[in-house]
């Protein structure tokens, strides 16, 4: 029986690929309101910089997910100690 280490995370995989594909065609295909939006100034000015980070942690999960379940892991290299 495989341990929750050595498992291949294939539903989180689908689940992260979904929501950053919609999360994309959301912001191609409202962009006109995003960028009127965005304009207004303020604290609203931050948005763009929040939207920045939220696709940032969504592709970068669908993206480890990705790798890890095509079995590709970084390397763990140890420091040898003296």
């Amino acid at each position: 029986m495989a341990t929750e280490q050595t498992q291949r995370p294939y539903v989180k995989t689908v689940l992260f690929g979904a929501v950053s594909i919609a999360l994309y065609a959301l912001l191609l295909m409202k962009q006109d309101i995003l960028n009127e939006t965005f304009a207004k100034g303020g604290m609203i000015a931050f948005l763009p910089i929040a939207m920045a980070f939220l696709f940032s942690y969504v592709h970068g999960n669908f993206t480890g997910s990705f790798w890890s379940s095509c079995g590709i892991e970084a390397s763990k290299k140890c420091k040898e100690v003296k």
